[in-house]
């Protein structure tokens, strides 16, 4: 029988750009047994947006919130996956429209003892605001007009996988995983405030929990919406948690989804 599986969807300030995932997600052709939003402190902008799809879709939609301290998309994805039910976890963010065929996709590849690692194709300032749920014909034209990077994510070829032993590519705006073994690690590290490497950091301790890592090159991809860079004062205090992972031999990070009491 195959698990339950949960998508969440980290946002910040970013409604019309969820409401473009949202669509995304109530047109899938396997959609997810539920889906949660964590919202890093947006305005109320984003909780209408989420009311309105959640009133229409045929899954669950909740909605978790938190105060606006700064970057803490570890801290908001933990508590989506508290607020969550299902035994697989699709993570990815706000500003990823998924391909129709994403959720059967990921559900295609799971694996006991695995965790995947899936693609992203970039779109452009230009073609960010109209960008919709284009066909194939259509999203050719984008990749040739230099409106949406990464044409070679467009071969389809479901089910194929590659082994990964290495961190270089990990984002979790495309990353899946058991429920069970998001747990065994603790969750994301709250440990990181502002952007960049607490992906990689889970990526390290689930590797020293025991699972391997297969990369999914040629389905499961999301469409990556233009965003302004986000600039990151912390990264230096982020490289330095992340080289303490590296260098521990533990696999369960104090400061994660549960706390000790």
């Amino acid at each position: 029988m195959t698990p339950t599986v949960a998508v969440i969807v980290s946002t910040y300030n970013a409604h019309e750009y969820l409401a473009k995932v949202l669509d995304g997600y109530l047109a899938q052709t396997k959609p997810p047994d539920e889906l949660v939003v964590g919202d890093d402190g947006s305005d109320s902008r984003t909780a209408e947006v989420v009311s309105v799809y959640a009133s229409k879709a045929e899954f669950p939609i909740r909605y978790v919130w938190q105060e606006d301290h700064g970057f803490r998309v570890a801290k908001v994805r933990n508590k989506a996956v508290k607020a969550s039910c299902a035994e697989y976890l699709i993570i990815t963010d706000g500003d990823c429209v998924p391909h129709k065929r994403f959720v059967e996709d990921h559900i295609r590849v799971m694996k006991t003892g695995y965790f995947v690692q899936g693609k992203r194709m970039m779109v452009s300032e230009k073609a960010s605001a109209s960008f919709g749920h284009p066909g194939l014909q259509e999203l050719v034209k984008m990749c040739l007009k230099g409106q949406v990077a990464g044409a070679h994510h467009l071969l389809r070829i479901p089910g194929f996988t590659i082994r990964n032993k290495g961190l270089r590519g990990t984002k979790t705006c495309n990353f899946a995983l058991y429920r069970k073994d998001f747990y065994a690690v603790n969750g994301l590290n709250e440990d990181f405030i502002g952007w960049g490497r607490s992906d990689s950091e889970l990526a390290v301790r689930l590797f020293k929990y025991g699972l391997k890592r297969k990369n999914v090159p040629f389905s499961a991809i999301v469409f990556h919406l233009w965003h302004e860079e986000i600039v990151n004062e912390t990264i230096e205090r982020n490289e330095m948690i992340l080289a303490e992972a590296i260098k521990s031999p533990h696999s369960y990070c104090k400061n994660g989804i549960c706390k000790k009491a």
